[in-house]
């Protein structure tokens, strides 16, 4: 199963009984507080000599690039910096990157930062050895049969709790020849190693935690609802929203409360994960909805969900009542009344922790 978006809906049993399906879970993730203090040692084994840090001006600008690399001053590794990345990532965060590896002779890339950063890090990676442009991967034009194993090695320091990018197998680059949103995707693209410490992100503002959160919840949430048959993304999508539901509230409201942080990294990684079973219209929509206005992709995810979910309603009645448990709403009655209740659950979730409702 893939991570597009597409259909929402559930297989039946004749369905499943002629479906052949793949399903991997391959990314190695060191998860857990400090673990990023583990950077040079994973780049040594690796064998990474010389990466290029792939970031955003603003990581750093507040100071969290030098807490993530702080382990290769220690080491002596040299390390060289591409920091242009935009918040909509297009080609400008990704070409001049890859001329830095090859003009620095970089055998390795690390990208820190957010679902932009890690995006563009995992594109300039592939842009070290595959030489057609861009548009040549997107995977409306089935790039993924153009991509090959040939990648440098990568390191992803997811500093938000809300794309799951760190464990993904695509890269979303906003690119002229195409127009769009362009959704570059292979296996191969998955980074070699997730360092995920729930600690990077305590300085995240409230708005930033809110509208990554919900980028989570989106992720979790359409993937249980999308179409196919795949029993273990639906585990683990149905636990992370209902991380979210516990834990997001008071990730917004306390920062620096470890626990809340460290459940929604986990969140975040279990909607990377869960949604290589396939994703829904709050992603069609929002993909356009950034390119054409600039607006944040986890804001606009938050904005869209509540009203896909009820346009979906009477399509997947018993899968929204299904998540109502996980939401921590009544499950009782009809169907069609508990998965209004789970809608309701999500509007009211956007309203506690600051989320605009158009």
């Amino acid at each position: 199963m893939t991570g597009r978006a597409g259909k929402t809906g559930t297989p039946g049993e004749s369905d499943v009984s002629r479906m052949i399906s793949t399903w991997s879970f391959p990314t190695k993730i060191i998860f857990g507080a400090g673990a990023s203090e583990q950077l040079a040692e994973l780049a040594a084994s690796l064998n990474i000599k010389r990466p290029l840090v792939v970031t955003d001006p603003g990581i750093v600008k507040c100071g969290l690039l030098e807490q993530v690399i702080e382990s290769f001053s220690t080491s002596g590794i040299p390390w060289k910096l591409f920091d242009r990345v935009e918040p909509n990532p297009t080609e400008a965060s990704v070409l001049p990157g890859v001329e830095v590896f090859a003009g620095e002779n970089c055998d390795g890339v690390v990208g820190v930062g957010g679902g932009s950063a890690l995006d563009a890090a995992k594109a300039i990676r592939l842009k070290t050895t595959h030489r057609l442009p861009l548009e040549e991967y997107d995977d409306l034009r089935d790039g993924s049969k153009r991509i090959g194993p040939n990648l440098p090695p990568m390191i992803a320091v997811a500093t938000t709790s809300g794309t799951g990018s760190d464990v993904g197998r695509s890269a979303v680059i906003a690119l002229k020849a195409t127009g769009r949103k362009t959704v570059i995707f292979s296996p191969y693209l998955i980074p070699s190693v997730a360092l995920a410490d729930p600690s990077l992100t305590l300085g995240l503002p409230p708005n930033v935690t809110a509208a990554t959160g919900m980028d989570a919840m989106t992720h979790n949430l359409e993937a249980y609802l999308a179409v196919g048959f795949h029993p273990i993304c639906d585990a683990i999508a149905l636990k992370g929203v209902e991380a979210c539901a516990r834990f997001l509230p008071r990730a917004v409201a306390d920062g620096r409360d470890l626990e809340a942080r460290t459940q929604m990294m986990a969140a975040a990684i279990m909607g990377g994960v869960a949604f290589q079973k396939g994703l829904g219209t709050v992603h069609s929509l929002a993909h356009p909805l950034s390119t054409v206005a600039g607006m944040h992709h986890g804001l606009t995810n938050a904005i869209l969900l509540p009203h896909v979910m009820r346009f979906n309603l009477p399509a997947v009645p018993e899968r929204l009542a299904d998540l109502s448990a996980a939401l921590g709403v009544h499950t009782g009655g009809l169907p069609a009344d508990a998965a209004e209740r789970a809608i309701r659950a999500i509007e009211k979730l956007n309203a506690e922790i600051g989320i605009p409702a158009r």
